[in-house]
């Protein structure tokens, strides 16, 4: 039987204290850090690490900002691409909030394409502080060639990650095409030995699943928690 950190039943549904708790650390002040394009320019390790990945245009910064109650914190753009480098977030100096560049642009070129893989594939595999990486899914699309390339890179190093849908209320018609996309994901990664069990759906558009996801980050901020 798998232990549970603190404010999580045995359901995976977080209790009154966990949700007051996420949101009040994202309540908090936000400050942007740094932006790294190369892997010196990294900021030294200094806070448990949290970071977004997932492939261009997938809502990467439209999460951060739901999560942060901020409309321009993580520039938002529907150009494919636009985050070219590595951005952290200091979350009220107990979690980093990380922004990874969006993987599976062909068209950014491939020079750019590959400086940016081998920055994310540098920064994973590196950083101690790395708690957990959030490894985001259109609910629409589901997962890709490209991140299930991800999630083996994750796999093969021992990172922990998690899957997070967003745009769940875009899922399509139906109350229940959100759950089944997630269903089929939950079946998928029980093979997979760094990955969460748990996938979470959001959006940031209606604030689905916004507080759950919160209260989990504000359980790894804490010391000592289980990952």
């Amino acid at each position: 039987m798998n232990e549970q950190p603190n404010g999580v039943d045995s359901d995976n549904a977080f209790d009154a204290e966990a949700l007051e708790a996420g949101r009040k650390l994202f309540a908090g002040p936000c400050d942007f850090v740094a932006g790294a394009a190369k892997i010196d320019s990294l900021p030294a390790p200094s806070l448990t690490e949290v970071a977004f990945a997932g492939r261009s245009n997938v809502g990467k910064s439209s999460l951060i900002n739901a999560l942060t109650g901020r409309k321009t914190l993580a520039r938002t753009s529907s150009t494919p691409g636009r985050t070219q480098q590595v951005n952290f977030f200091d979350l009220g100096h107990q979690l980093m909030l990380v922004d990874l560049p969006g993987y599976g642009y062909a068209r950014a070129g491939k020079g750019a394409v590959q400086s940016w893989g081998q920055l994310i594939d540098l920064y994973l595999k590196g950083r101690a502080k790395l708690r957990r990486v959030l490894v985001l899914i259109d609910t629409r699309r589901g997962i890709g060639p490209a991140d299930r390339d991800v999630m083996t890179g994750l796999d093969n190093t021992a990172v922990s990650y998690q899957i997070v849908l967003t745009k769940a209320d875009k899922a399509g018609k139906g109350a229940d095409a959100a759950d089944a996309v997630a269903a089929r994901i939950t079946e998928e990664i029980k093979t997979r030995s760094a990955a969460h069990p748990d996938v979470v759906q959001t959006s940031a558009h209606t604030g689905t699943g916004i507080a759950e996801l919160r209260a989990a980050l504000a359980i790894l901020a804490l010391p000592g928690q289980l990952s």
